[in-house]
């Protein structure tokens, strides 16, 4: 059995890419969802997708670390101090997902309603745990938020770095290209 590989696997890869458009898209939706006013048409539209989508995504996370646990992945180019940065960047980037999870199901059930996943299932609400749950939590979520768009822009620019300046297969692993 070979347990060294060239580049991410397919479904590896799928995931990677499909987190980064709906991070980058959550994030802009966010931003634009709290200048909304009650009278706007996408006032619950908005929201409700942004919901769904975020729900749809911390499963699609869970389903990452699963395949990350059970796959090879290919090692991590660079010098040491690279390496080390590359793994605790990706660390805090999962514990930030975790954060924003939490803050935004602490927020949308703080009223004690189900979040209703596009009229497929629904999400239990919890109800008000604590004082000022929904205003505490979208602070948390706010700035959890803006941490993982910078720390995802400094993965992005790491790639770009090792593709157009180191000129190794970092980038090329996660396209499924050869060098």
């Amino acid at each position: 059995m070979k347990t060294e590989v060239e580049n991410y696997n397919p479904i590896a890869r799928l995931i990677h890419w499909l987190s980064a458009i709906a991070i980058i898209g959550l994030f802009a939706a966010g931003l634009w969802m709290v200048d909304l006013s009650y009278y706007s048409e996408w006032y619950r539209t908005a929201p409700h997708w942004h919901k769904s989508i975020g729900i749809l995504l911390s499963g699609l996370t869970l389903i990452r670390l699963v395949w990350k646990s059970v796959t090879v992945s290919p090692g991590i180019e660079g010098n040491t101090l690279e390496k080390w940065a590359a793994k605790i960047a990706h660390g805090l980037m999962y514990i930030v997902l975790l954060i924003l999870f939490t803050s935004g199901y602490l927020i949308s059930t703080a009223d004690g309603r189900a979040i209703d996943i596009f009229d497929w299932f629904a999400i239990p609400g919890a109800g008000a745990l604590f004082e000022g749950q929904a205003d505490l939590a979208g602070e948390i979520h706010f700035y959890a938020a803006w941490t993982l768009i910078i720390l995802a822009g400094l993965h992005a620019m790491a790639a770009l770095k090792h593709h157009f300046i180191d000129k190794d297969n970092t980038l090329r692993k996660m396209i499924g290209a050869s060098k």
